[in-house]
């Protein structure tokens, strides 16, 4: 059920308002773009009208609102204060939180950062529209501190930014509109336009939003101060907004929450599910008391992302779990061992931040129950590291089916299982995930004593690369990190066969000492994990014998080989 009122602006304008739900409950103002109507968001309305007392509005010159008789008023004054009356209109003296998209969400972001309204306004979930002052800043840092991923970021967003000057200029913009070159441009620069066909009155009328307030000189944070909580929504294929400019906000802002997800720029068209669930979640947060959503800034580099890590009972997992809690992750340890994985969880920085879990990953229903326990208990992993493994060593022809059955299991198995498992809810979720899988150097380096090793965590390395590209429709990387020796307890726990007893117990104690004098500790391949999931590529090594393994064994292959062959042999 909805009712249509109308609301008038302070210059004489009528704007059409839309309201759906009862008035009665937490009321959700949702604010549309260029060049479109408040029909934008018609598939969630459809989805939070039961929740919430959802409003839709045709902004100044859209729809069937009226349209100004002059550029000056499209100047984002009148735009705010438009917004603010909408509100004191469908909610008196109750405020709203704001879900906008595009330029309603540049006209949120004046909305909440003008202390004339301050209390009105409780949230705002902004999809792709950064506050103006915020472009001109980030730009202006990107060429004062250049840095190569600075300026590639500086001039992806440039080129997506093209438009804007030829908005500005006279006629032309008209004329496109009206022959339907832009729409079929449109639709082409960004899937999520193919199905978008603006009333051309709307597109033609709106051009005064980008004359009347894209100036050259654009301005600096001065503005950019809120005490609102700030939800984004950025979308990794939009054609006109980068995630980059979207997720880096200035520090006067709370919270922020950054959401990377996968759409292009229409997402609440496109994708209403993922917009209504994310803008949910963020509206019942802060409706309970008190009103305060924290500033993630100061939790760390993963605030409010869940990690999933395998194996963290000990060594590399332990280092990595207990790496992300610190920076402010939620994360779920599990192991086999579970008294260890507990250990992991006693030692977490913050009580509560890490929780521990007990599963053998290369039993696959026990991974699968293991995924639907995560999902129920915490949710869907943004970053999910499948690190389990044992170590096995000693000539192939000597080792029995079990101890094969049993590398592989774990090795190859669990991160098979751990991917199965894991990838299918995040790609439900559609947001951009994380999977990181940690093979080993022995993939690359042919060592005697380690086939059936290396052959397992080749293996690792190898569906890794397939799939990242399999996923990489979904914004899902996947990534196999490969450490070199690392000074961790594997030695003691490695299966070594062939030779004597007496053999056996010497070559773990060679093993150990190795292992102790190379001194890499489980913290570098901890960090190395983290920066990969920051910025994702498909191998990082650590350690110089990885990095020196990785190289020879793509330069020099054959050398490589025949070194191996003429080096120590497992007696």
């Amino acid at each position: 059920m909805s009712t249509t009122r109308l609301v008038t602006t302070e210059d004489g304008l009528r704007l059409t308002v839309e309201e759906h739900g009862d008035p009665a409950r937490p009321c959700v103002v949702c604010v549309h773009g260029y060049p479109d109507d408040r029909s934008l968001w018609n598939g969630v309305v459809a989805r939070l009208s039961d929740r919430y007392h959802v409003v839709t509005y045709d902004v100044r010159g859209a729809g069937s609102s009226d349209t100004p008789t002059d550029r000056a008023g499209y100047r984002l004054h009148h735009l705010t204060d438009d917004l603010v009356r909408v509100v004191d209109a469908v909610s008196p003296g109750k405020g709203a939180h704001l879900l906008a998209h595009d330029w309603g969400s540049i006209q949120a972001w004046h909305t909440v950062t003008d202390r004339a309204v301050e209390g009105r306004i409780h949230s705002l979930t902004s999809i792709s529209g950064p506050h103006l002052h915020h472009v001109a800043h980030w730009t202006r840092q990107r060429l004062r501190l250049p840095t190569p991923r600075r300026l590639s970021e500086l001039l992806r967003q440039l080129s997506r930014s093209g438009y804007i000057g030829f908005f500005r200029l006279p006629h032309l913009p008209e004329l496109a509109w009206r022959s339907g070159l832009l729409p079929v441009l449109m639709g082409r620069l960004d899937a999520s336009a193919r199905d978008r066909r603006p009333r051309v009155s709307d597109a033609v009328s709106g051009l005064g939003l980008y004359r009347a307030n894209m100036s050259a000189g654009g301005g600096g944070t001065h503005g950019i101060h809120t005490t609102v909580p700030v939800q984004v929504l950025a979308p990794t294929r939009d054609a006109f907004v980068t995630p980059a400019l979207q997720g880096e906000l200035p520090p006067g802002v709370p919270g922020p929450r950054v959401r990377r997800v996968t759409g292009g720029h229409w997402l609440p068209a496109r994708c209403p599910e993922l917009v209504a669930r994310r803008t949910a979640e963020f509206v019942d947060g802060l409706e309970g008391e008190p009103r305060h959503v924290p500033d993630t800034r100061e939790k760390g580099r993963f605030a409010d992302v869940l990690v999933v890590v395998t194996g963290a009972g000990s060594g590399i997992g332990r280092a990595t779990a207990l790496a992300f809690a610190a920076q402010g992750a939620r994360v779920v340890a599990a192991d086999v061992d579970g008294a260890a994985a507990s250990e992991t969880a006693r030692r977490a920085p913050t009580a509560g931040r890490v929780t521990a879990y007990t599963v053998d990953v290369s039993d696959g229903e026990a991974m699968h129950r293991f995924a639907e326990d995560v999902q129920r208990d915490h949710g869907t992993p943004d970053v999910v590291v499948n690190n389990a493994g044992i170590g096995l060593t000693g000539p192939l022809l000597d080792t029995d089916e079990a101890d094969l059955r049993g590398v592989f299991d774990t090795n190859l198995w669990g991160v098979v299982h751990g991917c199965r498992a894991f990838a299918p809810r995040m790609i439900e979720r559609g947001e951009v995930g994380r999977i990181v899988n940690i093979s080993s150097a022995a993939a690359h380096i042919p060592l005697p004593g380690l086939t059936a090793y290396s052959a397992a965590k080749a293996a690792v390395s190898a569906l890794s690369e397939r799939l990242d590209g399999e996923l990489a429709e979904h914004d899902i990387t996947v990534s196999a990190v490969l450490p070199g020796i690392v000074n961790t307890a594997i030695p003691a726990s490695t299966r070594f066969v062939g030779g004597t007893p007496a053999e056996r117990r010497r070559r773990r104690r060679r093993a150990a000492g190795l292992y102790r004098l190379r001194g890499l500790q489980p913290d570098r391949v901890a960090a190395a994990v983290l920066r990969v999931v920051e910025h994702p590529t498909p191998v990082t090594t650590v350690g110089f014998e990885a990095k020196a393994g990785l190289l020879l064994s793509r330069l020099l292959p054959g050398p490589l080989r025949r070194l191996a062959a003429t080096g120590p042999r497992v007696r």
